[in-house]
């Protein structure tokens, strides 16, 4: 222990200028394995105070400090058990710390030094010293049968604080009197016996004249004795008076605490008074109405020019209701007395304030406003700027009902919508029905009725979902011969409007879309500001298909509608306005209950008149939808919910113009141009011309795709079924012309289907003049076929010429079976043949009859080359030549 404690002084306590005076060896109670030292010191300078610390020793080797308390802040020392030995110690701080000793001896050494080091610094506010053995905490207790380790402890904290106490140093007069002393005995240093022993003789000689000089003064010593008995006399007088004096002053300190404690609770009773008062004070000025604001909320006239009193007032009484009172004050008898004078107040002032409003909506709603003219030159959308001009100075009343008559809100709100919406329905009937007529011109249009039935429709309130149910029924049972299908001849088709009503279609239906949102809009910016729809936070707008009935619906004309549908309005606008929450989405549902009618309506009319309409309309709804800035708004879901409906019109348009691909069936002669590759060009010429730069252009890109591989699959089929027109020519005609039609229209990424073309056209050429050419030089051919195959098992070719049946006699013969004029005469019949196969459409005539000379050319060149090979220097050739066979062509060619 003697190591650790030196080891302890001058690792830890040596820098921060402390002495160790004694040390314990404990562990945490219930956790053996976690060791400290608790250690007691005091500082070396003044003034002296005591600490006791907790010491840890590293991984390291290395003592550190833990935690320190200063020896004032010990509050008990616990010994657990004062009639048993134990070694359990509790130190009560800020908390109880248990620890347990290496050792009870150690125990009770530790609680000793702890014990003296109270007394001597702490000597009046002593912990308390607990379950401890009486004869440990008294002042003279003699240890030294408790060991010697013990007692060694003890005695160096006895020598350290003596140390501390009674040490003084040489003042600067005692060291200049040894210096000289020093200076006088020149041996001082090198001898030091020699200077002991001048000290020692000097000091007798010293005291041997003290002792004369004081028998010498013997009387004057009796004299100073008699001189300090009278002084012993009189400091007994004085302490006498001093006792006195203590007792007066215990007296008067008595009085004084008590003088002391009751000015205290003078001024505790001072302190909450004023305290009392500014809360009554500040409960005053919060239910403080003043006698001018009850006399005009209790006398309210809200014309204009009484207006401005009146809401001063009605926000003077509405901040007085919602004063931040505490709960334990309202509960005042005179709290209570105003609260209900402020309720009378508020109700026959909102009385007031809704009866006003009510007449005055009711009122505006009655105003017939403006109407729309039939003369003007631009198709108008009436507003009512007026209208919202005339109720803005009443917005702060309606908040005020909001905030404290929620009943008389909800009234005025539903009075509002119900007044308001008739102007509305008026406008937007007489605007749907001013565009059919500047569209149409009045005439009947195929698949609708005339203008009274429209209205009469458009007067249904119905939803969407019913809308969308509609249309499709509708294009359902459409059938081929009614539309502009692809796979339907032009003499088919049904009454669709020209390009040039189509163009006014389109910039009608655009001017629609654009007199209906600055209406919309300006009615949900009123609404929202005048009836504080915004107040509460705004939900989570989701995206437009979510919120459309049609949406989710099982109806399809793809297995991909749906995703198609939901990528439209998945795609945000590039603006992004306020959020606004579902209460002002119903607000305006209900104020324009039949804009979503109207306008689905109006769709489902010109997409059933023209079938290219759903187009035009599927292209001016996305730009609308797609550059949207109030995405969550009301008018942006409408027409989110239209978009939905128009791109399944789209999709359905396109899957019916590949199914008439699939049923496309052709019953004349001569089969030709299939319907289907004639009608392409005019609908790719149309389709570019709305999608031109169109944010669904890729749409547009995807259906060019299907709509081209539904042709290559179905030319094929109509090849087959056809009876009268050779497969090869159908499929080499059709190919070849939709090749020239995409090369034409140059359409975005097609570059693999007009690859494709090419290489079907190409393969079906080749097979037709294959086919149908055939050989001409049939017995020559098969001549040498038999020579090639002699060749090929061995035999030389200068030797094949002594074969019997490939000699040059039976070569002669067959040569002879061929003269020129027999050749023409076959070509002329061959071409008659081909002729009569091709259509004019197709324009294929001198392609095939060019390949079919190129085929007879390499026909020519193989038999003479064989010739030449076979029957070296017989002087055998064919009785006509190249030449010849490009004149026969050249000839045959011209003359037809």
């Amino acid at each position: 222990m003697a190591t650790i404690r030196h080891g302890l002084q001058r690792d830890v306590f040596e820098p921060s200028e402390e002495r160790l005076v004694g040390v314990l060896y404990v562990t945490k109670l219930g956790k053996k394995k976690k060791t400290s030292f608790l250690c007691a010191t005091i500082n070396k300078e003044k003034p002296v105070y005591a600490t006791i610390h907790q010491v840890k020793k590293t991984d390291k080797d290395v003592y550190k400090k833990k935690t320190s308390w200063p020896l004032r802040e010990l509050q008990v020392v616990d010994g657990r058990d004062e009639n048993k030995d134990t070694a359990e110690l509790d130190l009560t701080f800020d908390r109880v710390y248990k620890w347990v000793a290496n050792s009870t001896p150690d125990k009770h050494t530790f609680i000793q030094v702890l014990w003296k080091l109270c007394c001597r610094y702490l000597p009046k506010q002593k912990p308390q010293f607990i379950n401890i053995p009486a004869e440990l905490i008294e002042e003279n207790t003699d240890l030294t049968e408790s060991g010697d380790a013990n007692s060694s402890a003890l005695d160096t904290m006895d020598a350290v604080l003596e140390e501390e106490g009674d040490y003084q140093a040489l003042s600067e007069r005692e060291q200049q009197d040894l210096e000289r002393l020093m200076e006088q005995c020149d041996s001082a240093v090198s001898n030091a016996e020699a200077f002991a022993e001048q000290l020692s003789r000097d000091l007798s000689g010293l005291d041997d004249a003290n002792i004369h000089t004081m028998m010498a003064s013997e009387a004057q010593v009796e004299a100073l004795m008699g001189m300090i008995d009278a002084a012993y006399t009189k400091a007994e007088e004085i302490e006498l008076r001093l006792d006195s004096y203590d007792e007066i002053l215990q007296h008067v300190k008595d009085s004084i605490e008590k003088m002391a404690d009751k000015n205290t609770s003078i001024e505790q009773t001072n302190a909450n008074n004023s305290r009392l008062l500014e809360e009554l004070d500040h409960l005053i000025k919060q239910l403080d109405l003043s006698k001018s604001h009850a006399r005009d909320l209790y006398k309210a006239d809200l014309n204009k020019g009484s207006l401005a009193q009146a809401i001063q007032a009605a926000e003077a009484l509405q901040a007085v209701i919602n004063a931040p009172i505490p709960p334990h004050l309202t509960q005042l008898q005179a709290v209570q007395d105003e609260k209900k004078c402020f309720d009378k107040l508020k109700t026959r002032f909102s009385l007031v304030v809704s009866h006003h409003l009510n007449n005055l909506f009711i009122h505006l709603g009655n105003d017939p406003g403006e109407t729309l003219s039939q003369h003007a030159e631009q198709l108008t959308l009436p507003r009512h700027e007026n209208l919202h001009a005339e109720l803005q100075p009443y917005t702060r009343l309606i908040h005020w009902t909001q905030a404290l008559d929620h009943r008389a809100y909800e009234h005025l709100t539903k009075t509002y919508v119900s007044s308001i919406s008739k102007l509305y329905e008026r406008d937007i009937r007489w605007f749907f029905e001013e565009a059919r007529q500047r569209i149409s011109g009045g005439r009947r249009l195929r698949g609708s009725g005339s203008s009274q039935d429209i209205a009469g429709v458009s007067g249904v309130a119905g939803k969407l979902t019913s809308q969308i149910k509609h249309g499709a029924q509708t294009l359902g049972t459409r059938t081929a011969a009614s539309g502009a299908l692809l796979g339907v001849d032009r003499d088919q088709w049904g009454s669709e409007l020209d390009m040039q009503e189509r163009q006014k279609f389109d910039e009608i239906f655009e001017r629609v879309l654009s007199e209906l949102q600055p209406v919309c809009l300006a009615e949900q910016e009123f609404c929202i500001g005048f009836f504080n729809l915004n107040a509460a936070t705004p939900e989570k707008t989701p995206s437009s298909v979510a919120s459309t009935p049609g949406s989710s619906g099982s109806e399809e004309s793809s297995g991909s509608t749906t995703t198609s549908s939901m990528g439209v309005m998945g795609t945000p606008g590039p603006g992004r306005g306020r959020q606004v929450n579902k209460e002002v989405r119903s607000m305006m549902g209900a104020l324009f209950n039949i804009l979503e009618q109207q306008l689905s309506s109006f769709i489902n009319t010109y997409d059933r008149a023209d079938s290219y309409c759903c187009l035009y309309i599927y292209v001016r709804l996305s730009e609308h939808v797609l550059t949207a800035e109030d995405t969550g708004s009301f008018l942006s879901t409408t027409f989110g919910s239209c978009l939905v409906q128009a791109k399944r019109n789209f999709d359905r348009f396109m899957n019916l113009q590949i199914q008439s691909i699939q049923e496309c069936r052709v019953t004349r002669k001569k089969c030709g141009i299939l319907p289907f590759i004639i009608n392409f060009e005019e609908f790719a010429k149309t389709a570019e011309c709305v999608f031109k730069k169109s944010e669904r252009r890729t749409d547009l890109d995807k259906w060019y795709v299907r709509l081209v591989m539904a042709m290559f699959e179905h030319i094929p089929r109509v090849a087959a079924e056809h009876q009268r027109t050779p497969p090869e020519v159908i499929k080499m005609e059709n190919y070849h012309v939709l090749h020239q039609m995409m090369f034409q229209l140059k359409l975005p990424g097609m570059d693999t289907q007009k690859k494709e073309a090419r290489q079907r056209y190409n393969e079906a050429l080749a097979l037709y003049v294959t086919q149908y050419f055939g050989r001409p030089l049939e017995k020559l051919n098969q001549f040498f076929d038999g020579v090639s195959a002699k060749v090929a098992s061995g035999v030389k070719e200068s030797e094949v010429g002594y074969q019997l049946a490939y000699s040059k006699q039976e070569l002669r013969k067959v040569i002879k079976e061929y003269p020129g004029k027999e050749v023409k005469r076959g070509l002329e019949q061959l071409y008659r043949k081909v002729e009569k196969h091709l259509s004019e459409e197709g324009n294929l005539l001198q392609v095939v009859w060019r390949a079919m000379q190129e085929e007879f050319i390499r026909q020519y060149k193989y038999i003479d080359d064989l010739i030449h090979r076979c029957y070296p220097g017989a002087m055998i050739s064919l009785e006509f030549s190249i030449d010849d066979i490009l004149n026969y062509f050249s000839d045959i060619a011209q003359s037809h």
